[in-house]
């Protein structure tokens, strides 16, 4: 038993600093939504979100269309029931009203419990997915997961440097382009003049990312540069008008022109497509401008193209 006097000084002690503050939200890198984890919980390795030590404990936060949170919140008011017997719960966050399910459920042999939460960021929805083994819900119970789900916040830009730092390539020059926002955490960022409100296709933006298995031959990767260039969303009525192999930075390369409508407005547009292919990670580079914008654009693209180096 602790003695009384050190009970006495503990107890002055909690007096003097007052309750415990709680604890500041966390943003995964590369994000725009922060929550306070529970306790247990750190950045996950390998999935933006958080886990626990073990890794049984998951949270995955990610970031949706602007357009879902509305479909969501438009379906429950039409159709409440609508939800496979899941009942959805509304929840007070920094954010706004956000909307939240809990199941039972299996993970292979394991029994859990999910959740699921959405919630309005402005520009675009904040989504997040949490799974608890059945054998933790003592610990991480739904009450404790609403408290978290309640300490959402949003922010509405993630800095540079932080979405920069999670890419596997460095990028030397922006080409003045007013934008910069991670696509994906950790593989492809866009560069761009417009914004996410007015759209990016009415001026010139980039998208930079990695791209996975590649032609181990050179014969095939004129017919792989053009099969995905007509994978690039976003377009329609695409006619390749160029495709033809280059060096870009000392390593074989692909160029694939595209002139095609794009966008709301259905605004005629010139893409590029370069491909750089690597040993490990190949790249994939998308530059689209409006037709009347092409010329003062392409110098941009291309100098942005040529200093992007492996990190």
């Amino acid at each position: 038993m602790m003695p009384l006097r050190l009970l006495i000084a503990v107890a002055l002690l909690a007096a003097a600093v007052g309750p415990a503050a709680a604890a500041d939200p966390v943003f995964p890198a590369g994000v725009r939504v922060g929550m306070t984890p529970l306790v247990g919980l750190v950045q996950a390795k390998t999935f933006v979100g958080f886990e626990s030590q073990d890794g049984g404990v998951k949270v995955l936060v990610a970031e949706l269309p602007a357009q879902a949170y509305n479909e969501v919140t438009t379906a429950l008011k039409a159709n409440p029931a609508a939800m496979a017997g899941i009942k959805a719960e509304s929840i007070e966050t920094s954010a706004g009203l956000a909307y939240y399910t809990a199941e039972s459920a299996k993970d292979g042999a394991t029994s859990v419990r999910r959740y699921s939460m959405i919630l309005q960021g402005g520009t675009f929805s904040g989504y997040v997915a949490v799974q608890i083994p059945e054998n933790a819900t003592k610990i991480y119970s739904d009450d404790a997961v609403r408290q978290m789900f309640a300490s959402a916040v949003i922010r509405q830009q993630v800095p540079v440097e932080e979405q920069l730092g999670m890419m596997p390539f460095k990028i030397g020059d922006f080409g003045d382009f007013k934008n910069i926002r991670a696509l994906a955490p950790g593989a492809a960022i866009i560069l761009a003049d417009g914004d996410e409100t007015k759209g990016l296709e009415a001026a010139p933006f980039m998208v930079i990312g990695v791209i996975g298995s590649t032609p181990a031959q050179p014969d095939d990767r004129g017919r792989f540069a053009q099969e995905v260039a007509t994978t690039i969303p976003g377009v329609r009525d695409a006619r390749i008008t160029m495709s033809e192999p280059l060096r870009i930075e000392g390593l074989a390369g692909y160029e694939t022109r595209i002139d095609a409508t794009s966008g709301k407005d259905n605004t005629a547009v010139t893409v590029v497509q370069w491909l750089r292919f690597g040993d490990q990670n190949s790249l994939r580079i998308i530059a689209s401008a409006p037709r009347e914008q092409w010329a003062k654009a392409f110098p941009r693209f291309r100098a942005v193209r040529d200093a992007i180096m492996p990190r």
